[in-house]
């Protein structure tokens, strides 16, 4: 029988209801009650709005269900601290808008252990809410992953969401995850590509499902098409973190190609109304993000700037 050697780590800032969404599919895993060590909310509002939720959740908790706050808001300070709070071997995360099928777990342990990866991720079903019309099907994809039908190895890494990570590995150092990324997101592009460059290998984890609820305000084409822009800057940003200035110059070349192509794309199934156009602007996006990848152009969708977001919101109601 193996020993509890994963735990779960989830950031949060001022989500209640999906948090506990979130937890609640966690408590639910099957087939791991062996391996689970522990479960690691952060909290990431410096109010530490959450702590009463998570205390109200702790007797259904299967395993220790950690609370820890991390009061400077950044996706890569969250993370880092959840990391902090665990000696676990194995990490998962899971984001706090998401929810595991109850297979999840199970499926991205079975997945590690047959691929030898040092970061295996899983498949996501992105939700919307109603009302977002034609756009509907392009958010979907949006905010979903797809991949292989069957577990096996991958030639690139997904986003840290919905992933199970070899610490010794993948997660190098008290602060793996990059806190200059605090505010824009990527924070795990460059711990991914230096996982990359020393050897490391990603698999895929077929039935590790979740799905992920877009809140209102991001279930719009702009929010996506900003969040494309930003994805785009991700290798550009990456290689100039190494000072690899040719391969910066690389992917601004084919950030070139593919603004213009895309974008004469979007052009022309905008004029004649198709429903692919926006799956066309966000190809465009991502073309121009590698083109302009420079402080300055960078958009901010979390940190201080999701906390202000919140604030506004709680002022109107």
């Amino acid at each position: 029988m193996s020993a509890p050697d994963v735990a779960v780590v989830i950031p949060t800032m001022r989500r209640m209801d999906s948090l506990t969404r979130a937890l609640r599919s966690v408590f639910a895993q099957q087939d791991v009650a062996t391996r689970l060590r522990e479960i690691v909310v952060i909290d990431n509002d410096p109010e530490a709005s959450s702590r009463e939720t998570v205390e109200a959740l702790r007797s259904e908790s299967p395993a220790p269900l950690i609370w820890v706050h991390a009061p400077r808001p950044g996706v890569a300070t969250a993370r880092n601290t959840g990391l902090a709070a665990t000696s676990a071997p194995l990490i998962a995360f899971l984001d706090d808008d998401e929810a595991a099928s109850p297979g999840w777990l199970a499926a991205l342990l079975s997945a590690q252990a047959a691929t030898g990866a040092d970061a295996v991720f899983g498949p996501i079903r992105g939700r919307v809410p109603e009302g977002t019309g034609w756009t509907t099907p392009y958010l979907e994809r949006f905010f979903g992953r797809h991949g292989p039908d069957r577990d096996g190895v991958l030639d690139h890494a997904h986003g840290c969401g919905n992933s199970l990570l070899v610490r010794a590995t993948a997660l190098p150092g008290e602060q793996p995850f990059h806190v200059g990324s605090d505010q824009i997101g990527g924070e795990d592009d460059v711990l991914f590509a230096a996982l990359e460059a020393r050897g490391g290998r990603f698999g895929w984890a077929a039935d590790a499902w979740v799905d992920e609820f877009a809140p209102p305000h991001r279930a719009t084409l702009r929010y996506a098409l900003t969040r494309a822009f930003a994805y785009g800057q991700g290798p550009s940003q990456t290689a100039a973190e190494a000072k690899n200035w040719p391969s910066v110059a690389r992917w601004m070349a084919v950030g070139a190609a593919q603004t213009a192509v895309w974008g004469a794309a979007t052009l022309a199934l905008s004029l004649i109304r198709h429903p692919r156009r926006a799956d066309m602007a966000d190809r465009t996006a991502r073309g121009l993000g590698k083109l302009f990848w420079m402080k300055g152009f960078e958009p901010q969708f979390y940190g201080q700037r999701e906390l202000d977001r919140l604030q506004r919101a709680a002022g109107r109601t």
